[in-house]
């Protein structure tokens, strides 16, 4: 039977997903919030 504990003491994250994780979070992303404020601010110009 497979000792979960064992297992998990011997794990190693692969390189390749630390990479993604640093280029991912390194990364000053526009999200959902951004967008909706810049959405509002180019409406409240139109209305001027």
């Amino acid at each position: 039977m497979i000792d979960f504990e064992e297992e998990l003491k011997k794990f190693q994250p692969s390189m390749e997903i630390d990479d993604a994780e640093d280029a991912i979070y390194s990364r000053d992303l526009t999200d959902m919030m951004d967008l909706l404020q810049e959405m509002q601010k180019e409406s409240r110009n139109e209305r001027r």
